[in-house]
């Protein structure tokens, strides 16, 4: 049994699976808010209770008790050189050596990757992306990440952050409000929910969440459509940066965002002017397995 723990801010899931990736158990908690401690003591009540319902595993404790493997999606990512936590949106995260903490709570290995990688892994191995060669993971929901894999491994790099182009600017903007990570006009200020929300208010002077803006501009709002339709070209671009480098086979869109269907037929439409090949065969679909894909991800690990 494969035991995947999506650790996010508001929630933790732990998802069990099979061998060939059938689902076994999947459960949720609230994460404790801004508390180390009882992050950690959350995480391993979900592993040992799934374990308990569930029963057997692929690996053994000192005590002869079958175990299973563990994998973990963190909204951040370990450093190489510490061990420490970094880059976390979970700021309760940062500087904490996360790995170690559950190891020794748990009594046996974990492994441990950024929540973009496991939703790029997940979608790679036997979601939207399955049989492609490279695969680039996006998720566009609060904030703006991504992963890609390759032959089915995440490719990490040598920093530990490769996929993460939400904190690259995003090309062809002039108006560059300022990010948290410090910089200036990061991608993840115009395609993250609130992104969307913002730029709405800022040309319209009308508050409205991502949903409301989308229902709106489906009953024929004029303005609602222009927020769409801007959100759509500035996707594109962003995109045709992620082709022009990585060439991927497959991009898989995930986060609430995703959901937007119209994204998938005028999106592509529009990336072509911007990617340098005389034409673009990268397919953009939507994550097959939803929400659910980063703790799949994460349980996948073990086969990576």
């Amino acid at each position: 049994m494969m035991l995947g723990i999506d650790l996010g801010g508001t929630k933790i899931e732990v998802i069990a699976l099979d061998e060939r990736g059938g689902e076994l158990l999947r459960e949720r908690c609230n994460t404790p808010q801004g508390n180390y401690g009882a992050t950690v003591a959350a995480v391993a009540t979900l592993v040992r209770n799934a374990e308990e319902r569930v029963g057997a595993g692929d690996m053994k404790s000192s005590a002869g008790v079958t175990l299973a493997t563990v994998g973990i999606g963190i909204p951040g990512t370990e450093s190489k050189a510490t061990g420490l936590i970094k880059n976390a949106n979970s700021t309760c995260l940062i500087g904490r050596p996360l790995r170690r903490d559950i190891e020794v709570a748990l009594g046996r290995p974990v492994r441990l990757a950024n929540d973009a990688n496991c939703f790029a892994l997940s979608e790679a191995t036997d979601g939207a992306g399955a049989g492609a060669e490279v695969v680039f993971g996006v998720i566009l929901g609060t904030g703006v990440g991504g992963g890609i894999v390759v032959r089915g491994h995440v490719l990490a790099g040598i920093n530990g952050i490769a996929g993460e182009w939400g904190h690259n600017p995003m090309p062809g903007e002039h108006h560059r409000p300022s990010c948290y990570c410090g910089r200036k006009g990061c991608i993840e200020l115009y395609l993250s929910g609130p992104g969307m929300a913002k730029e709405h208010k800022r040309t319209t002077l009308s508050e409205l969440a991502p949903p409301a803006i989308v229902a709106r501009a489906a009953a024929g709002d004029t303005e609602c459509e222009a927020t769409l339709k801007l959100y759509e070209a500035r996707l594109a671009r962003a995109l045709a940066t992620v082709i022009n480098i990585v060439d991927p086979d497959v991009i898989v869109l995930g986060g609430g965002l995703s959901n937007l269907d119209r994204l998938y037929a005028n999106v592509p439409a529009l990336w072509d002017e911007h990617v340098f090949s005389d034409r673009v065969d990268t397919r953009l679909v939507k994550a097959k397995f939803g929400d659910s894909s980063g703790a799949r991800g994460a349980a996948w690990l073990w086969n990576d």
